[in-house]
This record gives structure tokens, C-alpha cells and sequence, in this order.
């Protein structure tokens, strides 16, 4: 996507503000630049990235671009290893990231006659407050419930009426399982789901639907570019508006760097137009996804990017064959009689590498002949042979969170 002459503009303005601050992230990275000097596409594109590393080598505040005086509040990282990254945030930026988030739920159909139940986590963590910002910028009840207890989560659910669901794919998955097992689907008023922080497969988003008898939209963002809430996609189609006014996507190759054509497929990269607290110049997210070139039958004038397919470093490397996340989930569509559940084991035993791929089935499935149809589209899909194990519904561990899929033994 061509970037415009108001996104140039806004980005000069991002420039100045952290030359101006003397921002820890880029005082050597952008020393010496004139922020008037970025007015062509080629200027810009000429702009070092911006590695997450970096982020956490300048821990705690040095991706900070405004004085102490106009910082608010801070956020952090959801990752649960290593040094965390903190992103500090202006009341504009609070404002901006409500306007986007309730812009969201707009595009959802989502009113202020709705009831939202909000299970993301609170805190430090951007999800849970995100969608309680946008839910009160909408106008909207929120129910702030935030993550577990499932128990006391279906008594508010039922008791309150909620409309409308919000949760990590996985969590979405778990109540859903619980409410068939309780046999309360009938008392249960939630009409649309708005579903955040994992990649999912078709099959998952399937059942989900089907089970809770929902729309589903996908949400999109991170911590470190204000949080989830800067795209959504729309009731038309799949891919997900984002908010250009806001944010400015490219699409690299994760390899190479070079910028890619709208419609191919690579790593997006994203830079902040109207952050104060702590912008971000060509930052590399290593979500793999790709900008929709073709105008969305639903009217609206913002730009779309494809479902998340993965992440660049969500890669394993099984006897020279790269393997993501998201080849595994299409494989197992392609199988009669598997579920949405599974995991990867990968282990190094006699001197080999082994995949051992588990799966759940739906009820009346023969183990043996599902077993033998995964290893067969596998192995001609991935170029794979690997070790497939069926087991029963809902016998893979669930998260109230997000879901660890893979699991590489080997290191």
C-alpha cells in the first residue's frame, strides 16, 4: 500500500518529536537525520526498522518520546520470559487507541445496547483494558471479567445477558465446551464474538460459531503499537480493515527486508502516525499476513490485511523443512473427522529428528484411518512424514489464555 502525503506528513511529525526528546531507542539510529527530508516513499522506505530487541534493550523507558509530565499510564508486554518491554502512553494516546477499538466494534454491529463480557486479562497486559476503552468510547455495558473462574464467567454470562464475547480463541473454545457440557445453551444471549491475541484455523472459528451460535470478528494488534484494536474485519469477507490513519503498514520479506507488492505474503511492518508516548518507526511485528489489494464490498475506505497465517519466528525446523503453525491447521481441515484441538511434540531420539503430531477427533472416527489420512496429506503437503496420534474430543489440555501449539523437545 502506497503510503499518501499525510501519512508522510504525519511521520515527519513522529520524527521530530523523538529527535526533539532525545528518545533512547533511536538516538544513534536516527542520528543525524532531517525529519523534512522524508516527503517521498523512497525517503521513507530508506528509514532503518525497528527490531523488538531493541525495545527490550532500552528497558524500562527508553522508547519514550514525551516528558514524565504528559505519561499516563504503562503497559507491558504479555510474554512471560526475558526482559519485557514497557511502552508508555500520552492521555492522546489513550483517547486515539479508544476511538480505534470502539471503531472496531462499530464495524461489528456491535451498539451501545450491547452487554460486553471482556475475559482478556487486566493490568499491565493491553488486551482486557482495550476492549473495556472501547466498550465505554462505543457507549456500551462493559463486563470486565478478565480471565478464569469459569464458574463465576457463565453465572455473570447468563445472569447479565451478555451480547457479546470477547476472549483469546482459545478461551472462546473452553466456554463454549462448558456451556454444551452444562446443557445452559439455552439460556446463554451471546450473539457476536470478538476474538484476539492467538492465530486460529478455520476449523477452530467453526466450531466456536457453531457451538455459541455467534458471528465471529477477528481483532488485530500488539502491545507495542497501543494494543489490540487497530483492525477488525468486517461481516463481508475475512481479511481485516486496519486503521491507516493511525497506523502505516508494509508487508517485507522477513528475509531480505525488501517491501513487497500488495498481495504477497510476508512479515508486517508498522509505523505509528499519531503516538506521542512511545513511537514507532518501521516496526517489525514478524506476523506473517498479507495487504488485500481488492476494494471490500463493504464500503469502507480503509485498507485490508489477510487473516495472521503465523509468525516469522513461530518457525521450526524439522529435517530441513520449515514448519509454521498454520500448515499444520491446513492440513488437518483438509481431514475428515478432525477437530480444531492439536499439539506438536518434536524430539531428537537416536540420532534423529521426530514430529509426532496430536490431534482431537469428532466422536465415531476411526483412529487408524484418520491417523493414516493426516500422514498422507502431510507428508504431500509439507513434504513431512511425520507421526500422527488421534485422541478424543476434548482430551488436549485447554487455556483460559492463549495456547502453546508447539513444543520442540530438541534443545
Amino acid at each position: 500500500m502506497k503510503i499518501n502525503e499525510t501519512q508522510l506528513s504525519l511521520i515527519r511529525a513522529e520524527l521530530r518529536r523523538i529527535l526533539t526528546y532525545g528518545t533512547p531507542l533511536y538516538k544513534d539510529k536516527l542520528a543525524g537525520l532531517d525529519p523534512d527530508s522524508i516527503t517521498t516513499p523512497e525517503a521513507f522506505a530508506a528509514l532503518p526498522f525497528t527490531e523488538k530487541a531493541e525495545l527490550r534493550d532500552v528497558y524500562p523507558l527508553g522508547v519514550q518520546a514525551v516528558p514524565d509530565e504528559e505519561i499516563v499510564r504503562i503497559h507491558s508486554s504479555s510474554g512471560t520470559t526475558g526482559t519485557p518491554i514497557i511502552i508508555p502512553y500520552t492521555k492522546r494516546d489513550v483517547d486515539d487507541w479508544a476511538e480505534m477499538f470502539a471503531r472496531c466494534y462499530r464495524v461489528a454491529g456491535i451498539t451501545a445496547s450491547d452487554r460486553i463480557h471482556i475475559t482478556p486479562g487486566y493490568g499491565l497486559w493491553t488486551a482486557g483494558i482495550g476492549f473495556q476503552l472501547g466498550c465505554e468510547r462505543l457507549g456500551a455495558m462493559a463486563i470486565p471479567m478478565g480471565p478464569g473462574n469459569t464458574d463465576k464467567q457463565l453465572k455473570m454470562m447468563v445472569d447479565l445477558k451478555s451480547t457479546v464475547l470477547c476472549a483469546t480463541s482459545s478461551y472462546a473454545l473452553l466456554l463454549a465446551e462448558e456451556i454444551a457440557r452444562r446443557g445452559i445453551g439455552d439460556q446463554i444471549h451471546l450473539k457476536k464474538g470478538v476474538i484476539g491475541s492467538e492465530r486460529w484455523g478455520d476449523k477452530m472459528r467453526d466450531r466456536i460459531a457453531r457451538e455459541l451460535g455467534v458471528e465471529l470478528y477477528d481483532i488485530y494488534g500488539l502491545t507495542e503499537i497501543y494494543g489490540p484494536g487497530i483492525g477488525i474485519n468486517c461481516a463481508k469477507d475475512g481479511p481485516m480493515h486496519y486503521w491507516d490513519d493511525f497506523v502505516y503498514l508494509e508487508i517485507i520479506d522477513p528475509k531480505t527486508g525488501e517491501v513487497l507488492p500488495d498481495g504477497e505474503t510476508g512479515e508486517i511492518v508498522i509505523t505509528t502516525l499519531r503516538k506521542e508516548g512511545a513511537p514507532l518507526i518501521r516496526y517489525r511485528t514478524h506476523d506473517l499476513s498479507r495487504i488485500v489489494p481488492e476494494k471490500c464490498a463493504c464500503g469502507l475506505p480503509y485498507p485490508r490485511i489477510d487473516r495472521i497465517i503465523g509468525r516469522s519466528d513461530d518457525m521450526v525446523k524439522v529435517k530441513g523443512v520449515n514448519i509454521y503453525p498454520g500448515q499444520v491447521e491446513d492440513v488437518l481441515r483438509e481431514v475428515d473427522g478432525v477437530s480444531s484441538e492439536y499439539q506438536v511434540m518434536i524430539d531428537h531420539m537416536n540420532g534423529r529428528d521426530i514430529m509426532t503430531l496430536f490431534f482431537e477427533t469428532n466422536e465415531g472416527v476411526e483412529p487408524l484411518l484418520v491417523e493414516k489420512a493426516v500422514r498422507d496429506v502431510f507428508k504431500l503437503r509439507v513434504g513431512l512424514l511425520i507421526e500422527p496420534k488421534a485422541v478424543a474430543l476434548g482430551e488436549l489440555p485447554r487455556s483460559e489464555k492463549k495456547s502453546t501449539r508447539i513444543f520442540d523437545n530438541r534443545y
